[in-house]
């Protein structure tokens, strides 16, 4: 991991960088460093350096990265196409990808260290890709197979410094409301000074320490922390960034637990009973408790539980709207790792933001939405509260948002068939007048 000696005008990337921006040379001028359209036409010379000599790195699709450092917003425009993310999703992806050596974790290393933030958020956005393709790789049966992942922990490291540095030492903290109070509008403005001490705060992450190697024992702080940092800018990512994290998110609590819809079946059983039957939460404990050691006896009832799964599975699956090739598509990708709650915390941040983002689209929901159900059924076998609590309330909500909005569709339909409808037309009204 040589990357912070690698800022020489004698290595390759720079070179590459340098020859190639003398073609946008900013024309001679009296400027200064004050000079608002002095500071963007420098701005605009270094993302066309950085994007040119990504291009000499994919050679293959030179000419589409080129295009994009010619235009006004050359980092902005890399970040909204998706054929350029396809070009260095691939890329990342090889089997080969990842080792210190590696010249893409490079230039994505060295791109971060720019204090240009659009070129930081162009970095920022191939963290959910980054950071799934070297947790799993780590966490495989095979790992021994795989280079050195000395590149992916340098760039981990980098936007891990980056967030420590901004927090100063201190922890981030949460206000906890009073509960003495019948409602948090109850609570006094001005305090007594007695009463501010008993006022609850809660650790929500703990003050970082700085770390010069990603140790196996520091690895989920480390990448917990780097999506940290990518939640603060998730409102600008583009959709196929949200959507590779979900669907990492989903292959990291496991693939083959048929209870991920457990919670969705028993919520509709317990809203059609009205009586708080149970049947659904013993039959799902019966289920878990035949684990042992990550596998499970089958026997005669759990071959006729597991058949009653797979259809609670498609009902489910249906009465969200998102069919079953694709909740099989979105489960693609990355293995199943351990998940304690420094890595689970960010996770689950992000997929609220992605399953309620106003700006997102369905894809980025329904991928979100099956996500946060594999993670509660993996938390549910795990017995973390802390998940549990969490996940139970964004699945709460993801059921009443699309019962609301497939209310709203329901009665727009019915509103348009019955304008559609032709009426009868009515006799006109006779009046006698007597003479």
């Amino acid at each position: 991991m040589d990357f912070p000696h690698n800022h020489s005008t004698n290595s390759p990337s720079s070179s590459s960088s340098t020859s190639s921006s003398t073609a946008h040379q900013p024309p001679p001028s009296t400027a200064t460093d004050n000079d608002p359209m002095h500071s963007w036409w420098e701005s605009v010379s270094k993302q066309r350096s950085r994007i040119l000599s990504l291009s000499s790195l994919l050679p293959s699709d030179g000419i589409t990265l080129s295009s994009l450092a010619d235009s006004d917003r050359p980092a902005l425009s890399l970040l909204s196409s998706l054929s350029a993310y396809s070009l260095i999703s691939s890329a990342l992806s090889s089997p080969t990808s990842g080792s210190g050596s590696d010249p893409l974790c490079q230039w994505l290393y060295e791109t971060f260290q720019s204090p240009d933030p659009h070129l930081r958020l162009l970095v920022l956005s191939f963290l959910p890709l980054l950071s799934g393709i070297y947790l799993s790789r780590i966490h495989s049966s095979d790992s021994s197979s795989f280079p050195s992942l000395a590149g992916f922990e340098a760039v981990l490291l980098a936007v891990y410094s980056s967030e420590a540095k901004s927090r100063s030492g201190k922890a981030v903290l949460v206000q906890i409301p009073d509960l003495s109070q019948p409602s948090l509008y109850h609570t006094p403005r001005n305090k007594p000074v007695h009463d501010r001490s008993r006022q609850s705060v809660g650790v929500l992450s703990p003050p970082l320490e700085p770390h010069l190697a990603v140790k196996s024992t520091k690895r989920a702080i480390i990448v917990g922390t780097a999506l940290d940092c990518y939640y603060k800018q998730v409102s600008q990512m583009p959709a196929w960034s949200k959507l590779e994290f979900c669907k990492f998110a989903a292959a990291w609590a496991g693939q083959d637990c048929p209870c991920r819809t457990k919670f969705d079946s028993d919520d509709h059983q317990h809203q059609e009973n009205g009586n708080g039957n149970n049947n659904g939460h013993n039959r799902f404990f019966r289920e878990d408790s035949g684990f042992s050691n990550g596998r499970r006896s089958r026997s005669n009832e759990d071959v006729d539980y597991e058949d009653d799964v797979i259809k609670e599975v498609v009902v489910e699956t249906d009465n969200l709207g998102i069919s079953k090739e694709d909740a099989e598509n979105l489960e693609k990708k990355g293995v199943r790792i351990p998940l304690p709650w420094e890595l689970l915390r960010p996770v689950v941040t992000i997929l609220g933001h992605c399953l309620f983002g106003p700006s997102n689209s369905q894809d980025v929901k329904d991928a979100a939405s099956v996500a946060i159900r594999c993670l509660y059924a993996r938390a549910s076998h795990d017995l973390a509260p802390q998940a549990i609590l969490a996940l139970q309330s964004l699945i709460r909500l993801d059921n009443s948002a699309r019962a609301s909005a497939k209310a709203a569709a329901t009665a727009a339909a019915n509103a348009s068939s019955n304008a559609n409808t032709p009426s009868k037309a009515k006799k006109p009204e006779i009046l006698l007048v007597s003479k």
